[in-house]
């Protein structure tokens, strides 16, 4: 083996371990601060709706700037903005330890979100500019079994921190990780991935789409006022010139010919869309009713909502290779049925319920999420041109945050509708459980909508060579 030869092999390895840490380290993240909420909420007296913009906060920052943040990447460098975005997310989680009231505790939260967008937008952009394409499929792999890991982990490890050492601590354990990342990303990797051709940034499609999201999501918040719904209106029509800027511009950060000219990739990625804005929602719900309604600690509610990612971690290698010899669309559509009559379970529960009636319907959740998730991006995927497997990855990362994003704005509907900006105690018991029965049985409505959506995609596996499949 030559010299060049060793060197390129030490810096695939080293991007992979980054990438790999960085995906473990944000879902894991997201899903451990879901058992923290009840503490959070009596530290800062967080209302109903408070309590739901902390997970939101986050994740629609993220969804604000994964696109741009892609984009910004490609143009000026995927290493600067990766280092950028984990040096942003790890500063904020030291500081969101350490806020002294809600508002500073959410600004935090969005800056956190925005570090987020800025890793996962170039994280698999990385490991796609150093791995040759005879072994894109193994690492890609590793880096989404480190994502499914985190979202396994998180609920657990942060009720046992919540529970012994406090909320505090889910933060702070992010610190040194994130200390080892910017480590090893300026010592090991001194290469540079960007275009050679510096192209303008669609700044103006970038603000359409900035200004739409912050109006949507925070009319949901008011869903039950005028100003509201005026809100709501505003960003849907926000967000359709955005969409039509798109469509005529020069350099846009959402290419919509992907939409338009392909098929099996525009119905894949509407499922994934309307799949994550139904099961995004479970686990923030459950959070709460096992701790509110049913008293649990955030120990026993992590072991319990750890149910759900563990399956899903098991058995979507599985539904991976399965995919390469089934049509995706058929995999990934029974994952749909399977994740909806999951939640139509849920949509039962009561105060007396036990785990006799919550496990089923999160083994039925995480049996489904595995049948759909790795089959629809092998379908979205395989459906483009391996020249643009960065921008329809981004795509599809965006999709997955819109739809979490959408999940969490189903919720502040139903609390503004049922509880209102009141702290969730005995008093509304009945208003939050209606909020969640609710709210299960519309995202397994949301579901079997999704479900036409991914039977409608058509086929991959006859077009090997992927005819009529283009990224232009």
């Amino acid at each position: 083996m030559t010299e060049t030869s060793v060197k390129e092999y030490q810096i695939r390895g080293s991007v992979l371990f980054i990438a790999s840490l960085s995906s473990f380290l944000t879902p894991f993240m997201g899903s451990a601060v879901m058992i923290a909420l009840p503490s959070i909420a009596e530290s800062f007296s967080l209302d109903a709706i408070m309590i739901n913009w902390v997970a939101t906060s986050y994740l629609i920052s993220s969804a604000l700037f994964l696109l741009p943040m892609g984009r910004v990447a490609d143009i000026w460098g995927r290493k600067k903005i990766f280092t950028w975005g984990t040096a942003l997310f790890t500063a904020a989680s030291l500081f969101l330890a350490f806020c002294p009231n809600a508002w500073s505790f959410l600004l935090m939260r969005v800056f956190q979100g925005i570090g987020s967008s800025m890793i996962f937008g170039t994280g698999v952009a990385l490991l796609t500019s150093v791995y040759p394409p005879q072994e894109r499929g193994r690492v890609l792999g590793i880096n989404v079994a480190a994502v499914y890991l985190g979202l396994s982990l998180g609920p657990f490890v942060g009720g046992m921190l919540t529970h012994h050492l406090g909320w505090q601590s889910i933060f702070l354990i992010q610190v040194p990780f994130g200390l080892m990342v910017l480590y090893l990303v300026t010592q090991k990797i001194r290469m540079e991935w960007a275009q050679e051709h510096r192209e303008p940034l669609d700044l103006p499609g970038a603000l359409l789409y900035t200004a739409g999201l912050v109006s949507l999501m925070y009319g949901f918040s008011m869903a039950t006022d005028f100003l509201g719904m005026l809100f709501i209106g505003v960003g849907v029509a926000i967000l359709a010139a955005f969409v039509r800027w798109e469509a005529l511009a020069q350099s846009p950060i959402l290419d919509i010919r992907l939409f338009t000219r392909n098929r099996v990739f525009a119905f894949s990625n509407a499922a994934a869309l309307i799949h994550y804005s139904a099961t995004f929602s479970v686990s923030f719900l459950l959070s709460l009713y096992l701790q509110y309604v049913q008293g649990m600690s955030p120990q026993a509610s992590g072991l319990i909502l750890i149910i759900q990612p563990a399956i899903m971690t098991v058995l979507s290698p599985c539904a991976g290779r399965l995919s390469d010899r089934l049509e995706p669309r058929v995999l990934a559509s029974a994952g749909m049925f399977i994740t909806a009559a999951g939640l139509f379970l849920l949509a039962f529960l009561k105060v007396s319920s036990g785990l006799a009636s919550i496990v089923p319907g999160l083994v039925l959740i995480g049996v489904g999420f595995a049948l759909f998730s790795s089959p629809n991006t092998n379908a979205i995927m395989s459906s483009v041109d391996q020249r643009i497997y960065g921008t329809a990855s981004g795509i599809l990362a965006t999709m997955r945050v819109l739809g979490q994003m959408t999940s969490m704005g189903i919720t502040l509907v139903l609390f503004s509708i049922f509880i209102g900006r009141e702290n969730i105690s005995p008093v509304n018991l009945d208003g939050f459980l209606m909020s969640v029965r609710t709210g299960f049985m519309l995202c397994a409505f949301l579901c079997m909508i999704g479900l036409f959506a991914s039977l409608k995609r058509g086929g991959v596996h006859k077009n090997p060579g992927k005819e009529g499949c283009t990224g232009a």
